[in-house]
């Protein structure tokens, strides 16, 4: 079964501008300060005139609308449902309201204001956008009639083609835009956003650097150069951005600081995750994903099932997690209900055509087969991609177990042996399978030590049945013998005495054709007299006579 890396969060489009520092000591006016999108600076205006008496007409509606483009969606609440509450209320508030109510979240209440507000532009965007929170394709499509051939409704089509997982579409509406206008340059930041989704890391990097040319202290763009790192493997290099962008205080930091906690938590392996994940689970998507996989590496299926179980996937990365975990829990529980939703999602991904070719795509199709106990296309699936995952425990761990039940015990025993994971090496699904290729290699004597190396326990105890009986099915004795002799002492159940007297018999049967040392059977009449079973005197007198005979000292 595979498990996904966590994977980092690249949040949405950039600010569509950066603060700077006013030169001089006189008092902007406030359209400098919105010019230059210094919101803090235009609410410290505002406040002020609003506390000295010089409040303008609109100064409420300006606060709102400075605390909305601060990311303050709260702050932007509170002054809009004041103002609705005005006698003569300017009608154009309650689009207002509506996206504010919209970016926290509350998408019922933000339909219920649009639909009060006029006809307009805007409101037809927003509710474009609450039919896609919805699902509703039916409303979707009636608003989708109505935009328009302009920017601000060509970039929302552009946002929805990017939510619904169509990133060229989007990518070719960024890329017209930006024909005509080369001054949008926080355009370049959505275009590499899509490149990014689309796994084209370097791609991504190239159109990033053309924004950040302009605007180095981006913490947007400098937040999905750093994930492009991640994606490329410089885990150091992405570390290094983000806390360079935490120590720097950016001005645009506190825009995106739950993102940058966020991805601080993937590059550092989940180191963290309980303390910043669970409040971040309906903010950021990948919070509730990378928090799936974090308990899945804790071995806490139960959890993992409770956060996602009623997600429902509309990508591969959301497809394959829930179907791991349906795996996991359907393992852990013998649960067929669980293993049959792993199996179908598996073979939904790796069965479709975006996916089919993919590197995911045939290791859920190599899992599917798994569940189904098909082990000759499992390997089919495996042969195609190993050369990527040569150092790969989680792949090396699968891919032994596949050929083992395909019955190529001496590939499968190298391959297990490639594993480094303490953890797998001292799961009970290595140590069983690993003992079974060590006798059917004829290396019993390992197999015997993997056992004395387990403290006494239900699972060591399953382990010690399965190397009697492998041992005595293909003819090592010897090992069989020892194996039904603890058995024995452990539960004196009949079927372990007859295992071990068939054993016992064998070992004399392979001294007598030279195939084991004639002072084996020293051993074997130790074993036989630790037994109290009436049938031990006649098999030791036979075997004493024996070795009387061939001057074998017992």
């Amino acid at each position: 079964m595979m498990l996904s890396r966590l994977k980092p969060a690249v949040g949405g489009g950039p600010p569509l501008g950066d603060k700077r520092k006013t030169k001089g000591k006189r008092i902007p006016q406030l359209e400098e300060l919105l010019a230059r999108r210094d919101f803090t600076g235009a609410i410290a205006l505002l406040e002020f005139k609003r506390h000295v008496g010089e409040q303008e007409e609109d100064t409420d509606l300006w606060i709102g609308y400075c605390a909305f483009h601060l990311g303050d969606y709260k702050r932007a609440l509170e002054e809009y449902e004041a103002l609705t509450k005005q006698p003569g209320c300017n009608p154009d508030v309650w689009v207002n309201l509506a996206c504010t109510f919209f970016f926290l979240g509350m998408y019922k209440e933000a339909e219920q204001a649009a639909l009060k507000a006029p006809k307009s532009k805007l409101q037809n965007r927003l509710l474009f956008h609450v039919a896609h929170k919805f699902g509703d394709e039916k409303k979707l499509m009636n608003f989708h009639q109505d935009l328009q051939d302009i920017t601000e409704d060509q970039l929302s089509l552009a946002s929805i083609h990017y939510m619904r997982a169509h990133y060229q579409e989007a990518i070719d509406i960024y890329k017209r835009i930006l024909l005509d206008n080369r001054e949008y340059l926080a355009l370049n930041v959505y275009v590499a956003l899509c490149y990014y989704k689309l796994d084209y890391y370097d791609v991504s990097q190239q159109v990033l650097a053309v924004y950040l040319q302009q605007v180095p202290d981006s913490t947007i763009a400098l937040n999905i150069k750093a994930c492009n790192h991640f994606r490329l493997f410089d885990v150091k290099i992405a570390e290094g951005l983000l806390k360079s962008l935490m120590d720097s205080a950016s001005t645009s930091f506190e825009f995106a600081q739950e993102l940058i906690k966020h991805n601080l938590v993937v590059f550092q392996k989940g180191e963290g995750a309980l303390q910043v994940l669970p409040s971040l689970v309906d903010v950021i998507p990948e919070a509730r994903l990378n928090l799936v996989i974090y308990y899945l590496r804790q071995d806490d299926a139960q959890e993992a099932y409770n956060l996602i179980k009623d997600l429902e996937p509309s990508t591969p990365q959301e497809y394959i997690l829930k179907a791991v975990v349906n795996a996991v829990l359907g393992q852990e529980m013998c649960s067929r209900d669980h293993l049959k939703i792993a199996q179908q999602y598996f073979q939904l991904v790796g069965g479709s055509a975006s996916e089919c070719d993919t590197i995911p795509g045939r290791l859920c199709m190599a899992s599917h087969y798994f569940l189904l106990r098909q082990f000759d296309d499992v390997l089919t699936y495996l042969n195609s991609v190993k050369s990527y995952f040569y150092n790969d425990d989680a792949f090396n761990f699968n891919y032994a177990q596949a050929k083992a039940a395909n019955g190529n015990t001496r590939e499968a025993e190298e391959v297990f042996l490639l594993i480094q994971s303490e953890k797998i090496k001292n799961d009970f699904v290595y140590l069983s399978w690993l003992a079974r290729c060590y006798i059917v290699n004829k290396k019993p004597r390992q197999a015997w030590q993997l056992y004395q190396k387990m403290e006494a326990s239900g699972e060591s105890f399953s382990l010690l049945q399965q190397i009697a009986n492998d041992c005595y099915r293909v003819g090592q004795f010897y090992y069989a013998a020892k194996a039904f002799d603890v058995l024995q002492r452990l539960d004196p159940n009949p079927e372990y005495w007859e295992g071990k007297r068939g054993a016992c018999v064998g070992i004399f049967q392979m001294i007598l054709a030279c195939k084991e040392p004639k002072e084996t059977i020293r051993e074997v009449l130790h074993l036989l007299r630790s037994t109290g079973n009436p049938q031990v005197e006649y098999m030791v007198r036979i075997m004493k006579k024996w070795a009387k005979e061939n001057r074998v000292s017992v």
